[in-house]
């Protein structure tokens, strides 16, 4: 789980001959953790630098060496929080902490991707907002990234599927857009037990679905829960 600014590791006090390298990257950090915690409380338009700076523990001086604005400071806080979820998401796609054993089905790698997906936003709820909620409120540029993380979200899934034709990946393309505005509307309601909830309806929609998202699924669709 994403730490607080306020209790991620502080650099010492005076002295510490620390390269400026690891300094300017604890500051860094701890800026964006800053950013999306003061969000998930004010919004977006609510959030001042000023709080930022409060939380984040560091000078105006040194927010401003780093990021020529808010909207920078956002931007750079939500590519934060998207590489975290993409990691987190293609490792589980790969079944990369999976125990020995038979092959992954694809029913079986997209549980698994539902779960990682799910489980970051409720490991990460500040984040969760920032990239669901708030980008609405920053501008075009934002949004433009938002749907640049959607479309590989949908490649994901085509991947994962087989989906060979247009009509399939049309599919995944409305599987995807349905998971999105299932899983913002339970964080703007800050419902984390309902974000976990969604994980089985949405697997059972896939299995439902059977060739509809690609011809991988017709190598299984024995019942999982």
């Amino acid at each position: 789980m994403t730490e607080p600014a306020t209790s991620a590791r502080q650099l010492p006090r005076g002295r510490h001959g620390l390269p400026r390298e690891q300094v300017v990257a604890s500051q860094r950090e701890r800026i964006l953790i800053a950013m999306a915690e003061a969000m998930a409380e004010n919004g977006y338009v609510g959030t001042s630098v000023a709080a930022i700076l409060k939380r984040a523990g560091v000078s105006r001086e040194t927010f401003y060496e780093q990021f020529r604005s808010k909207e920078a400071c956002f931007e750079a806080a939500y590519e934060r929080a998207v590489q975290n979820l993409l990691g987190r998401i293609e490792d589980a796609s790969r079944g990369a902490d999976a125990p020995a054993g038979p092959e992954l089905t694809s029913l079986d790698r997209m549980d698994r991707i539902f779960q990682a997906y799910l489980q970051h936003l409720v490991d990460d709820p500040a984040s969760a907002r920032l990239f669901l909620v708030e980008v609405y409120a920053v501008g075009s540029a934002a949004l433009s990234r938002r749907a640049q993380l959607m479309e590989l979200f949908v490649g994901l899934i085509a991947d994962v599927l087989g989906a060979g034709t247009d009509d399939q990946r049309f599919a995944c393309q409305t599987l995807a857009a349905s998971i999105s505005a299932l899983v913002t509307g339970r964080i703007a309601a800050d419902d984390l037990d309902g974000l976990l909830a969604l994980r089985v309806p949405l697997l059972n929609l896939v299995r439902r679905g059977g060739e509809l998202y690609g011809d991988a699924l017709l190598e299984s669709n024995e019942p999982r829960t």
